[in-house]
């Protein structure tokens, strides 16, 4: 499953294209409205066109808004206006241009994804659906954004649930502060620092095992990929 990322914010496109690599989508990212008119329907397309395209209305070229109007005219491939205009006339226009869906940012990987599955189902495209994880008694099942833990279901905030979610589409991998922040908060300012700090120590505690949620002092954190020997 092939996705075109068009977001115009380094860092975040850089969280954003790790996340759905990890949940399973092959990623072209881009970082201008030019360069997506020519990652969806250029000659390199053709012989490998997307399957879907996450499209950041605010670009610094070309008004996120008119291409989405020049990729509709041009493909049919699905849409997601992904932006941080979240009025409602401004949700409107995006879906008159062509859009398939509308997601204000901030927002939370498990929702994008949610929502990239939905749009793949109603247009016929195959979704990428990612088995559950499983540490130990741990469960997380991304599909029904549900948490177990030796079958007794977790209750978590959204934000917890996306926080432990990021972790364990690569548990064992170390997914830094700033991945964080992009993925979950969608923003790269430091001092939001401590809010991933207390959002995992409040993760802790509900999951009962404080060693679960690891830290990796000076860079992240990382889900511990299996029971301790």
């Amino acid at each position: 499953m092939k996705v075109v990322l068009v977001e115009d914010s380094a860092p975040v496109r850089d969280a954003l294209t790790a996340a759905l690599r990890a949940a399973g989508y092959r990623v072209s990212a881009v970082g201008t409205g030019k360069a997506a008119l020519e990652a969806v329907t250029g000659p390199d397309a053709a012989a490998d066109p997307p399957d879907l395209v996450l499209l950041d209305m605010g670009l610094p070229d070309l008004d996120g808004v008119e291409v989405c109007r020049r990729l509709r005219a041009r493909s049919t491939v699905p849409i997601i206006a992904v932006t941080a205009r979240g009025h409602q006339q401004a949700r409107v226009l995006g879906l008159r241009s062509g859009a398939d869906d509308y997601v204000v940012k901030p927002f939370g990987m498990a929702e994008l994804q949610a929502r990239m599955e939905a749009v793949l189902r109603r247009s016929g495209r195959p979704a990428t659906v990612r088995e559950p994880a499983r540490v130990g008694s741990l469960v997380v099942d991304f599909h029904a954004r549900r948490v177990t833990v030796a079958g007794r279901e977790i209750t978590l905030t959204r934000k917890e649930y996306d926080l432990l979610a990021a972790l364990a589409r690569q548990p064992g991998g170390v997914v830094t502060r700033d991945q964080l922040l992009a993925e979950v908060w969608q923003t790269t300012w430091p001092g939001s620092v401590r809010t991933v700090e207390v959002h995992v120590a409040s993760l802790r505690a509900k999951l009962g095992d404080p060693g679960l949620v690891q830290t990796v002092r000076g860079v992240g954190y990382r889900l511990r990929a299996s029971q301790p020997g």
